[in-house]
């Protein structure tokens, strides 16, 4: 894995930032930005996908120690439903860029579609990005992102399992699992389901109970 972009020539404070939840049909979605020294280096480090979740948690205790800064960035499933999937994915990873205490000189975006940043702390400066395919699997800051995001959206949705025990979320975190859409059929939704998702796996988009 490599820790810089491929186009910032090596200069300045690189941001990686990755989120999670996208594909679910509960819950918010979370997003972190990460800037690691240009030295780091963390052999268990990889797309939070390759890990176990205890090899995550322990990942995630070494990055919060280690990186020059991190943040993670939410947005609810109510949010979602007024912006859409895609904005709302964008508008975590940027809130949880807004909270950076080191500002980046450069983001480096896991996908193919991000929002230009304006900086808020340099008079709405842009931060040039890069958007790179399987970015996690790749870059450090980016792999480390995708820790936080995926560990900080897991514990979120344990803490709705003990509201919503009926929907399995403490193991699908979501998801559109035959369990949870079976739960949805019998038990209707939440104020956490997103409800212009396609709840039921059918083409009925919102649901009213």
């Amino acid at each position: 894995m490599h820790w810089d972009s491929p186009l910032s020539g090596g200069k300045g404070r690189v941001a990686g930032c990755d989120e999670a939840g996208r594909g679910c049909l509960a819950g918010p979605v979370y997003a972190a930005a990460v800037i690691l020294a240009p030295d780091y280096e963390n052999p268990l480090l990889n797309d939070s996908k390759q890990l176990t979740a205890r090899q995550r948690y322990q990942l995630r205790e070494e990055i919060e120690r280690d990186a020059v800064s991190w943040a993670v960035g939410i947005v609810t499933n109510e949010e979602i439903d007024q912006m859409n999937i895609l904005r709302a994915s964008i508008t975590a990873m940027h809130r949880a860029i807004d909270q950076l205490s080191v500002r980046p000189d450069h983001l480096i975006i896991d996908g193919n579609r991000f929002y230009p940043y304006h900086d808020p702390q340099r008079d709405g400066q842009v931060v040039p990005h890069d958007c790179i395919v399987k970015g996690d699997a790749t870059y450090l800051a980016i792999a480390a992102a995708s820790v936080l995001a995926k560990t900080y959206r897991d514990d979120c949705m344990m803490r709705l399992h003990q509201e919503f025990p009926f929907y399995g979320w403490d193991h699908n975190a979501g998801y559109p699992t035959p369990q949870h859409r079976a739960a949805i059929r019998e038990h209707g939704t939440t104020p956490y389901h997103r409800m212009t998702f396609n709840l039921l796996g059918d083409s009925q988009l919102t649901l009213e109970f």
